[in-house]
């Protein structure tokens, strides 16, 4: 046998359970949309422009957009059609646009640790180190919203070797990282499982309209295409599909444009899908020991 990384094991999706979602839906689906902070000239950034001399003013100048503008409008936007997101939260954001915080707070959006600033990762952390800073993070929500978080997105989805055992000890309860799966799968750890919901790597707007530089049209065409296919399969199986949005990408006009299509393809068939946030759909599955892998 290989070596493995020993956190799930092997279960097909044909050997499982069969249940269904509030109302009797198939398809449970979640929004997951990037609110993020970068420390001006160090650690990590994501460009529009790479390699731009320094001090570099336009890729902050792009990345500032979202949260100056751009998330204003995503929240609006999914607001409209009833679809209440979870923020993947760099906490930082609560100091440098308060007022994008105020908006999603009032707009019900649920919370989810996405570290202090993007321009970190956990990656080369010690133990001690990574727990410190994982507590930071949950300690700045609750202080901020009044209780914890209950989920976890890495910065640069990036994770040691600890971090699955960490993030408990933390009061995280659900990781936003993974997609191994179409349901939620549990993450063996050394004291408490940690519930792994399915996450986007490629219906995500980082990965896809950055990193592969695919069009705002043919990004909002993925979007449709899985959902139709997600319900499709969903028939049978109970499913979860999610699509990842940033304020400073998906929020630029051009593309919320065509984003807004792609939701309302799936509006217009929101009797067939349960439009929920992440930490109700972990809620739902840990009703019942029998609605998890």
């Amino acid at each position: 046998m290989l070596p493995t990384h020993g956190r799930y094991d092997f279960k097909p999706i044909t050997q499982r359970p069969d249940f269904r979602w509030p109302d009797g839906n198939g398809l449970a689906l979640y929004v997951a949309l990037g609110v993020e902070e970068y420390r001006f000239g160090q650690g990590m950034t994501e460009d529009i422009m790479p390699g731009a001399s320094k001090p570099d003013l336009v890729n902050t100048s792009w990345r500032d957009y979202g949260n100056r503008v751009g998330g204003f409008r995503l929240i609006d936007r999914f607001a409209s059609r009833g679809i209440r997101p979870a923020m993947l939260l760099n906490t930082e954001v609560y100091d440098h646009a308060p007022a994008l915080m105020d908006a999603a707070h009032e707009a019900g959006i649920e919370m989810v640790g996405h570290g202090l600033t993007n321009s970190d990762t956990l990656a080369g952390m010690g133990p001690e180190e990574e727990l410190a800073y994982i507590k930071a993070v949950q300690s700045k929500i609750t202080e901020k919203q009044g209780y914890p978080a209950r989920g976890w997105s890495s910065p640069w989805l990036a994770h040691t070797d600890n971090t699955i055992d960490l993030l408990p000890e933390a009061g995280f309860s659900y990781l936003l990282d993974l997609r191994m799966d179409d349901q939620p799968i549990y993450l063996k750890g050394k004291s408490k499982p940690l519930l792994a919901l399915p996450y986007a790597l490629e219906l995500n707007d980082s990965t896809t309209l950055i990193g592969r530089q695919t069009t705002a049209r043919d990004f909002a065409q993925m979007i449709v295409d899985e959902f139709d296919e997600m319900l499709l399969a969903a028939r049978t199986q109970p499913l979860v599909m999610s699509i990842v949005v940033h304020s400073f990408i998906s929020g630029q006009p051009f593309r919320l444009a065509a984003l807004t299509a792609a939701l309302d393809h799936i509006i217009a068939k929101r009797d067939q899908v349960w439009l929920a946030q992440p930490g109700e759909i972990e809620a739902f599955v840990k009703a019942d020991p029998q609605r998890t892998v």
